[in-house]
């Protein structure tokens, strides 16, 4: 293949001028128009609305239930799914995301002291994990990134145990077979093949759990996700794809990674895929359960796209500053999950002052706990690095902690001589 170069094409161009332009266009017209002719198709109306609605630049469907005001909007198709929830569990859900948010401040707040190596904030995508990680059974099994903190406290697991990776002291800090919850994966991507090998041996188990795999907007374009996608709709594997578009892959907006929303390449693959509004608890609340009956009965795959926006950095290295503007963010703000489910809570009588009273003092002393956790974690086994690498050992490996506890015996000998 020859690559031809910007100032080549830019030739080429001013020599054909409109000319060649339009008979490249008249030429694709006649044979899309031949082979419309030779299959028997013809361009319905909606076909041309679709593509009309596309030209101006319409936004797709977004499923609903709670404005930004917080007030409660009907949907048919999905109204069941939530039609037995009771204001205790929308307390659950608004103190769900206040603790989660709280517990993600304070873990930002201990990195720029120092406390941590590294944080990955979910600041502002509150909604999406809660309502997703409520709608899951204990049977399902999670496979996330590396920011699915509100979907660790909805497995139960202990937000100190998140902290050890990041602070550089363990491996990930919890059992996953004890939750259903999958370590924090690193690697963009990789956890929906995981998610998908995983939910192929569930078919096979003949077990009517289902799987779910977390990832970003980003992880969307990588070769992972696309595989992920083929064997799972080849197979019917009961998995639900849960992609947080939050509208940035570090710096890239969504926009440089598709020309279509999300959701729609499931149409490719041959699964549904529907974009729910991903600061709207209950609505992710709402698809997440459709989505994982579907997978229990059988249906195959799902994608859901929960659209929603990263209020702050990709991780505590990163400075959002250099790439987006600052209205951008405000504009978001306005659409905070958190205060949309206070309004509708407040409006709907639901609760009262005392209520968020004593969430603010459970939320302080969350804040307590965590800190004076992560300040007391001990200091890793300086060796452990080399004992699980060969179930039988292995003569490199042990020359080599020969050489590393070499290594470490050589400060001890500085120190000494000092």
């Amino acid at each position: 293949m020859t690559v031809e170069s910007t100032a080549a094409r830019k030739s080429r161009r001013s020599a054909g001028g409109k000319a060649g332009a339009t008979g490249t266009e008249t030429a694709a017209g006649t044979t899309r128009a031949a082979a419309a002719k030779a299959t028997g198709t013809k361009r319905t109306s909606a076909t041309r609305t679709t593509r009309a609605t596309a030209k101006k630049g319409a936004e797709p469907q977004l499923v609903q239930l709670l404005t930004p005001e917080g007030k409660r909007v009907k949907n048919a198709e999905y109204d069941p799914y939530v039609a037995g929830v009771t204001p205790e569990e929308l307390r659950g859900l608004y103190r769900d995301m206040v603790l989660t948010r709280r517990f993600d401040a304070e873990a930002t707040s201990l990195q720029r002291q120092g406390e941590l190596g590294l944080w990955a904030s979910l600041l502002g995508q509150e909604a999406a994990q809660i309502g997703s990680g409520r709608a899951l059974r204990d049977d399902d099994y999670v496979f996330p990134t590396y920011r699915e903190h509100g979907v660790a406290w909805c497995r139960g697991v202990d937000p100190t145990n998140l902290l050890g990776m990041f602070r550089g002291v363990n491996n990930g800090g919890w059992d996953p077979n004890s939750n259903n919850f999958h370590l924090y994966t690193i690697v963009i991507g990789s956890q929906t093949l995981h998610a998908t090998g995983y939910a192929m041996g569930v078919a096979k188990d003949g077990t009517d759990s289902a799987v779910i795999a977390y990832f970003g907007d980003g992880a969307s374009s990588q070769g992972d996700v696309a595989e992920s996608f083929t064997f799972s709709a080849v197979y019917n594997a009961p998995v639900v794809f849960f992609c947080q578009n939050n509208q940035w892959a570090i710096s890239e907006p969504t926009e440089k990674q598709t020309r279509v929303p999300l959701y729609q390449r499931a149409q490719g693959y041959g699964f549904p895929g529907v974009r729910v509004d991903g600061n709207d608890v209950l609505a992710c609340l709402a698809v997440t359960k459709w989505a994982l009956e579907r997978a229990r009965r059988g249906e195959g795959p799902t994608l859901v796209e929960a659209y929603t926006y990263r209020m702050g950095a990709h991780t505590t290295s990163d400075d959002p500053t250099r790439y987006r503007h600052d209205d951008e963010r405000v504009a978001w703000e306005a659409k905070d999950p958190i205060l949309r489910l206070r309004r509708h809570l407040e409006a709907s009588n639901h609760t009262d002052e005392g209520f968020f009273a004593e969430l603010e003092a459970e939320s302080e002393a969350l804040g307590r706990r965590v800190r004076e956790a992560v300040r007391a974690m001990p200091d890793p086994d300086h060796f452990a690095i080399f004992e699980n690498v060969y179930a039988d050992g292995h003569a490199l490996v042990d020359e080599e902690r020969a050489q590393f506890a070499a290594y470490q015996a050589s400060f001890a000998d500085s120190d000494g001589g000092n």
